[in-house]
Parts: C-alpha cells; sequence; structure tokens
C-alpha cells in the first residue's frame, strides 16, 4: 500500500526513482486483467514519463519541492488539464475547446512535483453516488471482482459509490499515490469508503473550484482520495496553498465523539455491523467518551434532496443552456 511517507523515504534513500513509480503505476493501469481501462478515461503516458525524470534529475541536485515531489497521481475528469477536453465523464462534452490552462487544483499539485499520470472516469456530470458510468463503463468495487481476466466480465454486486468511482477504484488498486475528486453530497467519501481508501472533503472555499467542472456552486469541494489519513493532509494542504506538515499525534483518551443515531445504521451489512460495533468497542476500552445522539434530520434526507436538492437545480441551470443550444460547452 503507498503511502506518502513511505515512498518519501525510499525516494531519499535511492531505494526508488519517480520513473519507476511511475511505471509500476502504468503496469497496474494497463494489466488487462485490472480495472485500468475502466478506472483511467485518458492517460498521460509521455508526459508522466518525463514529469518524472525531471523529478528524479531535481533530486539528484538536491531539490526536493516538497512531500510528494515525484509520486504518481491521477485527476478526476471533471479536472482541467491544460490542452486536453474536460469531458466530465460525458460524451456530449467530447468536442469541446481544450482547456487553455490546468485547474488551480491541479496546478498546485504540478508545482509541488505530483505527476499527473491521467484522467479518472467519475459519474457523468458528477450527478450521481452508485458510481456507474454508462459511455466509459463501470469500475469494479476492488471487494467484488470475478476471477481470472476481468475484461469482458458483467458488473458485481458491490458498486464503486460515486461520483469519484474511477479514483477510488485506482486508488485501492494501487495505480497512484492520490486521486484528486470532488465531493458534493459525499462524491469522495462514499466511493472511499466503498473501496476501502481514506478520502477527505474539505470546506467548499478551501481549495479553490475554478476549472473544476461544477455539479454544485453551493456544495461542491475538491479534496484527495489516499492510503492514510496523513496522506490527506499532505495533500490537502498543497491543495489549500499551505505548508504540509505533519499531523500531530492525538491521544484517544479522553476525546468526546457522538455517535449519530438515524436509520443509516438499519439493515446493515453483517460484516458492516460487526466491524462498526468492534470499532467502537475499541475507541471506549482506549478511553473515548462515546454519547449517543438522535439526529432525525439524517432521516429526511429524501425532504431535502426532494428534485435534486441545491445540486439538481444548479446542474440544470449550468447544462440546459448548452444542450437546448445543440452544441457542446464551449470555453470563452
Amino acid at each position: 500500500m503507498w503511502t506518502v511517507a513511505q515512498l518519501a523515504a525510499e525516494l531519499v534513500a535511492g531505494s526508488t526513482t519517480s520513473r519507476e513509480l511511475v511505471e509500476q503505476a502504468f503496469a497496474r493501469i494497463v494489466d488487462p486483467a485490472g480495472e485500468g481501462s475502466r478506472a483511467f478515461i485518458k492517460l498521460y503516458a509521455d508526459a508522466a514519463r518525463a514529469e518524472a525524470a525531471f523529478a528524479d534529475r531535481l533530486r539528484q541536485a538536491g531539490v526536493r519541492r516538497s512531500p510528494v515531489d515525484g509520486l504518481p497521481i491521477a485527476v478526476k475528469d471533471l479536472f482541467d488539464v491544460v490542452g486536453d477536453v474536460t469531458r466530465a465523464g460525458s460524451r456530449i462534452l467530447e468536442k469541446s475547446a481544450p482547456a487553455r490552462a490546468d485547474a488551480p487544483a491541479v496546478a498546485r499539485l504540478r508545482a509541488a512535483g505530483a505527476v499527473v499520470l491521467g484522467r479518472n472516469n467519475m459519474v457523468e456530470f458528477a450527478f450521481g453516488g452508485v458510481g456507474l458510468n454508462p459511455h466509459y463503463g463501470t469500475p469494479r468495487n476492488p471487494y467484488d471482482r470475478p476471477k481470472g481476466s476481468a475484461a469482458q466480465e458483467p458488473l458485481g454486486g458491490r458498486v464503486p459509490g460515486g461520483s469519484t468511482s474511477g479514483g477510488a477504484v485506482a486508488q485501492a488498486d494501487g495505480m497512484c499515490v492520490m486521486a484528486l475528486g470532488s465531493d458534493t453530497r459525499g462524491s469522495i467519501r462514499q466511493p472511499a469508503a466503498l473501496c476501502g481508501v481514506t478520502g477527505f472533503k474539505p470546506t467548499a472555499r478551501r481549495v479553490p473550484r475554478e476549472g473544476a467542472f461544477p455539479l454544485s456552486y453551493t456544495l461542491d469541494s475538491i479534496g484527495p482520495l489516499a492510503n492514510s489519513v496523513a496522506c490527506c493532509a499532505a495533500y490537502d494542504a498543497i491543495l489549500a496553498g499551505e505548508e504540509p506538515r505533519s499531523l500531530p499525534e492525538v491521544s484517544v483518551k479522553g476525546l468526546r465523539l457522538m455517535l449519530p443515531r438515524s436509520g443509516a445504521l438499519d439493515d446493515l451489512d453483517a460484516h458492516v455491523t460487526r466491524t462498526f460495533v468492534s470499532t467502537l468497542t475499541r475507541l471506549a476500552k482506549a478511553g473515548a467518551v462515546l454519547t449517543e445522539v438522535k439526529v432525525p434530520a439524517f432521516d429526511r434526507q429524501n425532504e431535502y434532496f426532494k428534485n435534486g436538492g441545491f445540486a439538481g437545480a444548479e446542474e440544470q441551470n449550468r447544462l440546459l443552456p448548452e444542450l437546448a443550444a445543440g452544441h457542446p460547452h464551449r470555453r470563452e
């Protein structure tokens, strides 16, 4: 399992190189028995190899741009990458004009030395939490894979979660060190949970949203999917324009934690229930103070999101003029 701390130490020690990490990532992406063809919509193979080689030359000269310098990442298909079309997981936008600049989030990662491997698949226009995409295929959940070659097998019973489906699957399968995603109503958190990785949704204003195809101007956030909280923190700092720093250790003893009770905990899978209960038990034994509180608001989501809620109205406002005009998205 790749982590920022592990790989940064190996790069400093000279036991690996950025170019080697990129080649390992591409080998996993193009493996015909894997999910790369569904987790990625497009690869930047030549550019990524050149960026990795440049990071290696800088390191040999004693230059280290950040803790993530030279580490391979992927970006969700709704982010602008200079010279490329931003499809947002849709066929409708395929003939759009290429982006004239990287989205600020992508530009900050590049400046920190991150190597962009390619664009991750996603739910079309980010509107959906299951993870399906009828145009580019649906990446399989890492816990529900057929035996042997997966190339022609139908989707299994477990979904990857959405809308950052490709990013979560790529992360879980070791195709990148971090996948850049967006979250409106759970589009980072849901696929991260379902695919067994770590995802972080920051406050909406923490990371610039320009250059990211919007679902909801009110609720969208930009954040990382990675293999640990520490990894997410390192990338979040870079995305927010801050200096990355180590997370302080916090003792569990004395922490006051609220356990919200609602219908969300009803009818859980037996394995999930056992894991959830055992986790609470371990926290309590370690000295955490757990308080159960009924949160009926969680049971009224259908009311809050009737007819699509904020996201539905804002996405409709964003797309209908273009569709009615009969032409794809154009950049002014």
